[in-house]
């Protein structure tokens, strides 16, 4: 039997790095890794095919499109917040007209095929934009349609890629005669704070938490950008790796929207901060808060509600608070370490 073709774009990044490994040992699909830099060698095993390119390059997708019989397409590239503030036009290319083009990929598929293909999308709390403190901290867990006003170019590149795959979802070419007969099966997840101890932060503006965690686990000093009472939703990976997976297996018909907010515990960079002295003592941590980045963080909400991926597609996180730190984040990050002193 054949197997089904899945394409995962950012494929080289913090969620690539889980999901190859998880769809690989499962074993049940072709995976077409994409990424602008190589695919780690580890990684390649997994893949039928692990390609080194830009999701801007619409040749190249051309042929994907003529190769391929793609099922499910797993949109992870993105240039993240922080990086995308240094240059908000590349962002917005590389955010949104690739995005674009891989919902165009995605319907030519679905037209190709005769069937819907399956486009997952990693949003983020960034699209969320708190005017002030008093306002986050009295919002509470905040919901999927609240405070949408994004204050980052990642933030707005996000919201506006929501919309767009509400667009080919729904109301794809809608004047045409042939309405409806290409339509994108379009599932998204606003992603808070995401920590892995497999893979090092790269440019998100809630990785002050993950960055404290592994200076200190490599004898680095750190200085955290935030204030000690900032606080934000976080989730580990191998959870944001679940979601994902559970949201691509849940039936159409169980879905209530098309956008989810899922998270598993909310801290604050003190707390971050008092766990990661407790498992290395000598780590040395300082707070210098950077007042642009706080403006930032102070945008997003403290908390979210994520009941309604938890009524229709049963979403609960395996990693709590203690579980994520004592079970998978220490353990996992000492190793990690460890083994590149050994090697080094």
């Amino acid at each position: 039997m054949r197997k089904e073709v899945v394409l995962i774009t950012g494929a080289n990044g913090e969620m690539g790095h889980g999901l190859i490994q998880h769809l690989g040992q499962q074993g049940s699909y072709d995976i077409i890794a994409l990424d602008v830099q190589p695919l780690d060698e580890h990684l390649k095993p997994y893949c039928l095919r692990a390609i080194q390119g830009d999701i801007l390059d619409t040749m190249l997708l051309g042929r994907l499109v003529a190769e391929f019989e793609i099922r499910t397409i797993y949109h992870l590239a993105s240039i993240l917040s922080t990086k995308a503030e240094y240059n908000p036009e590349a962002a917005h290319r590389v955010n949104v007209e690739g995005t674009l083009n891989l919902l165009r990929l995605a319907v030519e598929q679905s037209q190709w095929q005769g069937k819907p293909v399956k486009f997952l999308y990693p949003s983020s709390i960034a699209v969320y934009g708190l005017p002030d403190l008093e306002t986050k901290r009295c919002a509470g867990r905040v919901k999927e349609y609240n405070w949408l006003e994004p204050t980052t170019m990642y933030g707005c590149n996000k919201l506006y890629c929501e919309h767009l795959g509400r667009y080919y979802a729904r109301f794809y070419r809608q004047l045409a005669a042939d309405f409806g007969q290409s339509s994108v099966d379009f599932r998204s997840i606003r992603f808070p704070g995401l920590i892995s101890a497999v893979t090092v932060p790269t440019g998100g503006t809630s990785d002050y938490g993950p960055e404290m965690l592994h200076r200190a686990a490599q004898g680095l000093p750190y200085k955290c950008f935030v204030r000690p009472d900032t606080r934000l939703p976080f989730m580990t990976m191998p959870d944001a790796i679940k979601a994902l997976l559970m949201l691509e297996s849940a039936p159409r018909n169980a879905l209530s929207q098309l956008v989810y907010n899922v998270t598993s515990f909310s801290i604050s960079a003190e707390e971050f901060y008092q766990i990661v002295k407790r498992a290395f003592p000598d780590a040395e941590i300082t707070f210098e808060p950077h007042p642009h980045r706080q403006k930032i963080v102070d945008s997003w909400p403290e908390d979210v509600d994520d009941s309604a991926a938890r009524q229709d597609w049963g979403w609960q996180p395996d990693y709590d608070l203690e579980r994520a730190f004592s079970e998978y984040l220490i353990p996992a990050v000492r190793q990690r370490y460890a083994l590149a002193s050994q090697t080094g």
